[in-house]
C-alpha cells in the first residue's frame, strides 16, 4: 500500500494537492486525526483490499498531529508501508497574499496576533517534520494548475512493483525551470531545426525532425553519454531509496531540440528495464 501524507504551511496548497491524488485514484481523506491513521490503514487492508494507494491532507488544525505524528509515522515505515510525506511551502509574503486575497483565518492566529506572526509560528511548530519530509515542494510561484500538473506527472507513474520511478520531462527555457526537475541538461548547445524551414512547424515527436537533430555527430555523443551517465546513478539513487527522479531536458522553446532528447534518453533507460514516462511540458506553447 502507497501512503502519501500531504502536510505543510496553511495556504501552501495542501487542499489542490489533495485534490491532484484524487483524479490519480488515490483514497483520500483531508484532516484524518493521526492517531486513528493505524487503525484506518489496518482497516483497509482487512476490509477494503482493492485499496492501494492513499492520500491524507494533515496539518495542525489536527491538534494532536505534532504531538502524535512522530512515532506513529516511525510505525507505519517499519511495518512496511511505502510511505512518504509530501511538505508544501511558500514564502511568507506569498502565503500573507493568499490569506489576505481569500480572507479566511489562520489556524495558528489568535485574536491579538498578527498574520506574520501566526505564518512565523506554524513555519517553527513544523520545522522537524519539514526535516523528515520525503519531497519539499515550494508553491510560492507555481498557479494551482502548475501544482496539480507537477503531482500528477510525478505520482501517475507509481505503481506495485517498480523501485524507481523515472520521468523525463522536456521543456523550453523561455517558460522557465520545471521545479520538479531532480537533473536538468541543456541542449541547446545543438543545432536547431527551428532555422529549418521545412522543420519549423513539425516538432520533435517527427521522424523528420528527430532524424534531422540525431544527425549531427554532437548529438550522438551526447545521447549515448549522457545515457551512459543516467545509467551509473540510477542504481545509486535506487541503493539510498529514491523512490522518483525527473530528468529534464530543456532547449529555447521546447519544441524540437528537447522533445527528441528526452525521448530518446527515455528508450535508452525502458532498454534497460527501467519504468519510464515521457511528458512534454511546453509543446503546446509553441
Amino acid at each position: 500500500m502507497h501512503v502519501v501524507v500531504v502536510t505543510g504551511l496553511s495556504g501552501s496548497g495542501k487542499s489542490t494537492a489533495i485534490k491532484a491524488f484524487e483524479d490519480l485514484d488515490y483514497f483520500c481523506i483531508d484532516n484524518l486525526p493521526v492517531p486513528m491513521l493505524p487503525e484506518f490503514l489496518a482497516l483497509c487492508e482487512k476490509d477494503m483490499p482493492d485499496i492501494h494507494k492513499i492520500a491524507l491532507g494533515i496539518d495542525i488544525r489536527e491538534r494532536k498531529f505534532l504531538k502524535d505524528y512522530a512515532k506513529i509515522f516511525q510505525d507505519l515505515e517499519e511495518s512496511g508501508y511505502r510511505f512518504e510525506i509530501i511538505f508544501l511551502e511558500a514564502a511568507t509574503d506569498t502565503l500573507q497574499r493568499r490569506y489576505s486575497q481569500t480572507r479566511r483565518v489562520h489556524p495558528a492566529a489568535s485574536s491579538q496576533s498578527l498574520l506574520v506572526d501566526a505564518i512565523h509560528q506554524e513555519r517553527e511548530q513544523l520545522r522537524a517534520l519539514r526535516s523528515r519530509a520525503t519531497r519539499i515542494i515550494d508553491t510560492g510561484t507555481l498557479s494551482v494548475h502548475q501544482l496539480k500538473a507537477m503531482i500528477t506527472r510525478t505520482y501517475s507513474m507509481i505503481g506495485d512493483t517498480e523501485l524507481l520511478s523515472i520521468q523525463v520531462l522536456s521543456f523550453g527555457f523561455k517558460y522557465g525551470l520545471p521545479f520538479e526537475a531532480d537533473m536538468v541538461m541543456d541542449v541547446r548547445f545543438l543545432p536547431n531545426p527551428y532555422f529549418v524551414e521545412a522543420l519549423k512547424n513539425l516538432d520533435g515527436r517527427s521522424e523528420e525532425v528527430s532524424s534531422w537533430v540525431l544527425g549531427w555527430t554532437a548529438t550522438r555523443e551526447f545521447v549515448e553519454e549522457y545515457g551512459a551517465l543516467l545509467l551509473k546513478l540510477i542504481p545509486l539513487y535506487i541503493r539510498e531509496g529514491k523512490r522518483y527522479l525527473t530528468v529534464a531536458a530543456g532547449c529555447t522553446g521546447g519544441k524540437h531540440r528537447s522533445v527528441v532528447i528526452a525521448e530518446r534518453i527515455a528508450g535508452t533507460l525502458r532498454d534497460h528495464n527501467y519504468f519510464v514516462n515521457v511528458f512534454h511540458r511546453d509543446l503546446h506553447l509553441e
